[in-house]
């Protein structure tokens, strides 16, 4: 066995044993969900409140919190269905919350370059905010019209991890090439969803499929 199936491995006992902790607790997989959005709240906090002379710290702080509600990520839909709380309601629930988490991570991000006077990032990071929520809503749209659509590379979680080590490494300047990342390949994917939905539309039309 190797190191890294090693750590997959223990990484999974450990997580399971989160879960089973949760599931005992009896706490509701939806306030998960929140308590996940709202530490991503804090997050955006710590990227809207640096400042120059300590925005590498807090960004690192933001990065680490955004790992922190990973966690509830992880965990709400396990508890769910370990629970048998799995719902329509609840994965919609979670969607919701999902769009809302990444809108405050990035207007954490858009108050920061906006205190800095930096009205380009500011810009950059208003189009990386409307692509991510894009990304969403093609295949949302799409999923209702032709059942499903998971073409395209950059899924929230990508989206997230992005986030996570430009913060990291904000000491070497490496947000604004996430965001610029972020920005071509978010792009890319909705064009490929849309390309995806019409050529399925199309064939279906031929088809005479409904």
């Amino acid at each position: 066995m190797t190191w890294t199936s090693q750590f997959g491995k223990g990484s999974g006992w450990l997580l399971q044993k989160i879960v089973n902790g949760l599931a005992i607790s009896k706490i509701s997989p939806n306030t998960l969900t929140f308590i996940g959005l709202l530490i991503n709240i804090v997050a955006a906090f710590f990227f809207g409140y640096a400042r120059q002379e300590n925005y590498v710290r807090m960004f690192l702080y933001a990065s680490l919190v955004i790992i922190g509600a990973g966690l509830f990520d992880m965990v709400d839909g396990r508890v769910a269905r370990q629970t048998n709380q799995v719902s329509v309601f609840g994965a919609f629930f979670d969607s919701v919350l999902d769009r809302y988490s990444d809108v405050a991570l990035f207007f954490g991000l858009l108050v920061f370059y906006a205190r800095g006077n930096r009205y380009f990032y500011v810009f950059l990071v208003a189009f990386v905010m409307t692509t991510s929520l894009m990304v969403s809503y093609t295949r949302a749209r799409a999923e209702a019209l032709i059942g499903s659509c998971k073409v395209g590379f950059m899924e929230r979680p990508e989206r997230i991890v992005l986030i996570i080590l430009g913060g990291l490494f904000e000491r070497w300047d490496m947000m604004p090439a996430a965001l610029w990342v972020l920005a071509v390949l978010s792009t890319i994917t909705v064009i490929h969803r849309m390309r995806y939905t019409y050529l399925e539309t199309e064939r279906r039309k031929l088809a005479g499929i409904a």
